[in-house]
């Protein structure tokens, strides 16, 4: 027999605000202007998951840099998106409502996200949704980052919910891998990747292109 959802996982980037094409950008000229990778488009954006470390150790390999080079350059790499999608700052349609409505409700939600706390709070912070979320887990926060399920165990775990308990919103495979892995389900915003490149899970309810088609009721 199924819990009851009692709490709602949401990744930040590309699934609460639509920047994913910012960070991309971002990385693609430090990555190929600064760094010389020579890596196309569609190369940077098959890296973009996980921490900034950990993207900057595949390309690279783990003697390239230093510890606290990675750090400078992931913080570089922050300030430059940040920058650029500052004056576009908002919300994924729709989620103003469905925030409001679900804190209403009851239902307990917190952040999972690969993003350095510089900027997860540049979003919490810019847009004032910090009273929403009861956790936050950063990518200071975990050994492994997604694909591994710890993110969203650690989340479930500071809500005090069993996983089972937990729905995920994400809009990259690898974080519905790691919602997967955690005993999750997921909606999946198609806001960088499309529906058809999430066909290995079965733990998908939906998919959406905002939440402005999301019923409340339909997911507890």
């Amino acid at each position: 027999m199924a819990l009851p959802v009692k709490a709602f996982l949401f990744d930040l980037n590309g699934t609460m605000i639509d920047d994913m094409q910012y960070h991309n950008k971002a990385w693609f000229h430090i990555l190929n202007d600064d760094l010389g990778a020579n890596l196309s488009w569609e190369e940077v954006k098959e890296q973009m998951y996980g921490k900034n470390t950990e993207l900057l150790i595949r390309i690279f390999g783990k003697d390239r840099f230093t510890k606290n080079e990675m750090d400078a350059l992931s913080v570089e790499k922050e300030k430059r998106y940040q920058a650029e999608y500052r004056p576009l700052l908002k919300l994924i349609d729709g989620l103003d409502t469905f925030l409001a409505e679900s804190k209403e409700a009851g239902v307990l939600m917190g952040i999972g996200s690969a993003a350095i706390p510089f900027n997860i709070n540049f979003v919490l912070d810019g847009l004032n949704l910090r009273h929403y979320f009861t956790s936050i887990v950063s990518a200071d926060d975990v050994i492994e980052s997604k694909p591994d399920p710890e993110t969203y165990l650690k989340g479930a775990a500071e809500l005090g919910v069993f996983p089972q308990e937990c729905i995920v919103f994400e809009d990259a495979p690898k974080g519905v891998e790691a919602a997967a892995r955690a005993g999750m389900k997921a909606v999946v915003l198609t806001t960088m990747h499309e529906a058809n490149e999430f066909s290995a899970y079965s733990n998908i309810i939906s998919f959406i292109k905002d939440y402005r088609e999301l019923n409340l009721s339909d997911l507890i």
